[in-house]
C-alpha cells in the first residue's frame, strides 16, 4: 500500500511537473506546502506519533478501557492544540514566510502568492495530525493497510485541483492549496470506519489529568527534534533556497521527491511496522527478542538501501528527464535536478537507517538521546550548508542534508550498542560482502547499459520509458540474481527474526 501511495505521489509530481515547471508559481506553493508539512511531522506522524505508540502499544497490552480513555483524551487534546496552532497560522503568514523563506520579501508578488497560499493550506495541519494519530492506533493493532493507501487520497485531489481548478484561478498556488485542504478533510473521514471496526473510534475530550497524555507530551518535546530532523533541515535548506535564483526550489523539489521514493516505499513502511512490534516486545519480550527485531530490521535496510543509493545516483538523469521532462520542465531542469539527486543519494541510506534505530530508543521511551543526536545533526546541516551553498548552490544544500542523515544514522547506532540495546547478531560481515559483490555487479550493468544525458533529453517519451524499464529491469535482475547465487534468500528475511 505505500508502494501504491508512493507511485501515486509520483503521478502527481509528473503532472505538476509539466503544468507548473520550476515557475515562481511552482516555487510558492511548495514552499507554502512545506509549512504546514513541517509541523504535521511534529504533532503528526513524526514526533507526536513515537510518542504515541509506545504508550498506547503499552495500554492495550494491560487494559482496553484505559486504551479507550487514553485514546478520547489524546485526541481532544491534540485536537485543541492544532486548532489554536491552525488559527495562529492562518493570521500571522506573512511572517511565517518571512521567516521561512526570507529571499521573498524583496518579491512582493512571490510573497503575497505564498501567504495566500499558506493561508488556504494551514487547516489541513488540523485534519491531518489527527489522521496521524488514526494511523498509530491502526499500525498498532496490526491493520497497516488503511493508514499506508491514505496519502493516496491527497495525491488524487493534487491532481484533480491542477486539471480542474487551476484553469479557474488567478493563482495556481491558490488552486493546489484548496486542493490540500479537501484532501485533508477527506484523508480523516477515510481513517474512521477502520478505527470503528476496531473499537478505538475517538470520543474527544479534555482530559488533561489522563497519566497516559502527560507521559506522551512529555515524550512529546524532545522528539520533536529527534524525528523532525529532515523537515528541520529542509526549513534550513528553503531559508537558503529562497535566495537562490528562479527554479532552485523546485529543481530541490523533484529531485527529492525521487530520492524520497524508496525512503518512503520502504523505509516509512519498515518504521510503520518496527516501532509497534518493538513497543510490544519491550513491554513483553526479553532484550535478546529486542535486539533481534532490530538486526532483522537493520539486515533489511541494507539490503535494499544500499542499492537504491547506487542506483539512484547512476540513473538520476535517466529517472528526472523520463518521469519530467515535458512541457514546462525542460532540459535546463532536468540537468540542476539531475546535479541535487546525485547528491540526495549519498544519504538515502542514512535517511532509512535513521527511521529504523530512532525507533529502538522511542520503544524505550527515550526520547532525549535522538534528540540531542539530532541537534548534532541539524549543526552538521547548517555549518555545510553555509559552506557549500556558496560553490554548489541548491546542489551544496542537498548534499549537507545527506551528510546530516549519515551524522544521524552513526551516532544512533553507536548509542544503541554502548546502551546495550542492541547486540548485533554473527553474520554480518559476510553478509555486507556478498550485498557489496551484489551491488558492484548491479553498478556495472547500470553504466554499460545507460546513454549520455545529450541522448536522454533529446529522445520521445516511448524511446525514454523502454530504456529506461530496459535498466532497472536490468539491475533488479543482476542484484538479486547475484544474492540468490552467494546465498541470500529474500524469504528468510521475511519470516522475520523468531523464525531463525
Amino acid at each position: 500500500m505505500t508502494l501504491i501511495s508512493r507511485i501515486s505521489g509520483l503521478v502527481r509530481d509528473v503532472v505538476m511537473a509539466s503544468v507548473l515547471g520550476s515557475s515562481g508559481v511552482a516555487d510558492a506553493f511548495l514552499v507554502a506546502f512545506k509549512i504546514p508539512n513541517f509541523l504535521r511531522r511534529i504533532f503528526g506522524e513524526g514526533a507526536f506519533a513515537s510518542a504515541f505508540v509506545p504508550v498506547f502499544s503499552e495500554l492495550t497490552e494491560k487494559n482496553t478501557h484505559e486504551a479507550k480513555q487514553f485514546v478520547n483524551a489524546t485526541a481532544g487534546i491534540l485536537a485543541l492544540a492544532t486548532f489554536v496552532l491552525t488559527v495562529l497560522g492562518m493570521v500571522f503568514a506573512p511572517f511565517i514566510v518571512a521567516l521561512y523563506a526570507p529571499g521573498y520579501n524583496d518579491d512582493p508578488v512571490q510573497m503575497a502568492y505564498t501567504v495566500d497560499a499558506l493561508r488556504f493550506m494551514f487547516p489541513y495541519l488540523f485534519c491531518i495530525s489527527l489522521v496521524a494519530m488514526s494511523g498509530g492506533i491502526l499500525n498498532t493493532l496490526n491493520r497497516f493497510a488503511v493508514p499506508a493507501v491514505t496519502p493516496v487520497l491527497l495525491n488524487i485531489c493534487l491532481i484533480l485541483a491542477m486539471w480542474l481548478l487551476v484553469p479557474f484561478f488567478d493563482s495556481a498556488a491558490r488552486a493546489l492549496a484548496i486542493g490540500v485542504l479537501i484532501a485533508g478533510v477527506i484523508q480523516l473521514l477515510f481513517q474512521l470506519p477502520s478505527l470503528h471496526r476496531e473499537g478505538y473510534l475517538p470520543k474527544p475530550s479534555l482530559n488533561f489529568s489522563n497519566p497516559g497524555v502527560s507521559r506522551v507530551f512529555r515524550l512529546m518535546l524532545p522528539a520533536m527534534f529527534s524525528v523532525s530532523v529532515a523537515q528541520i533541515n529542509t526549513f534550513v535548506n528553503t531559508v537558503f533556497l529562497s535566495g537562490l535564483m528562479t527554479g532552485s526550489v523546485s529543481w530541490l523539489y523533484y529531485s527529492d521527491r525521487l530520492m524520497e521514493f524508496p525512503v518512503g516505499v520502504f523505509g516509512i513502511a519498515l518504521a510503520s511496522v518496527v516501532l509497534p512490534s518493538l513497543s510490544k516486545e519491550n513491554v513483553s519480550g526479553t532484550g535478546e527478542s529486542f535486539s533481534a527485531m532490530m538486526d532483522w530490521a537493520l539486515r533489511w535496510v541494507v539490503l535494499i538501501s544500499v542499492p537504491a543509493t547506487f542506483a539512484l545516483y547512476l540513473l538520476a538523469t535517466p529517472l528526472l528527464s523520463t518521469i519530467f521532462q515535458r512541457n514546462a520542465f525542460n532540459a535546463n531542469d532536468v540537468i540542476m535536478s539531475t546535479l541535487a539527486l546525485e547528491a540526495f543519494a549519498v544519504g538515502v541510506c542514512g535517511f532509512i537507517f535513521v527511521k529504523v534505530l530512532a525507533p529502538g530508543f522511542f520503544a524505550k521511551q527515550d526520547t532525549k538521546t535522538p534528540m540531542r543526536i539530532a541537534v548534532i545533526a541539524i549543526a552538521v546541516n547548517i555549518v555545510l550548508s553555509v559552506i557549500l551553498v556558496r560553490s554548489m548552490q541548491h546542489t551544496g544544500l542537498a548534499l549537507a542534508v545527506s551528510i546530516a542523515a549519515w551524522v544521524n544514522a552513526t551516532l544512533l547506532y553507536i548509542m544503541l550498542i554502548v546502551r546495550g540495546i542492541y547486540k548485533p547478531q554473527a553474520g554480518w560481515l559476510w553478509f555486507l560482502g556478498r550485498v557489496a559483490i551484489a551491488v558492484f555487479t548491479m553498478s556495472l550493468v547500470l553504466v554499460s547499459l545507460n546513454k549520455p544525458a545529450e541522448i536522454w533529453h533529446a529522445w520521445p517519451l516511448a524511446s525514454k520509458v523502454g530504456h529506461l524499464m530496459v535498466l532497472v529491469g536490468a539491475g533488479v535482475i543482476s542484484y538479486f540474481s547475484v544474492l540468490l547465487v552467494l546465498g541470500i534468500r529474500p524469504k528468510q528475511l521475511l519470516l522475520g527474526p523468531r523464525a531463525k
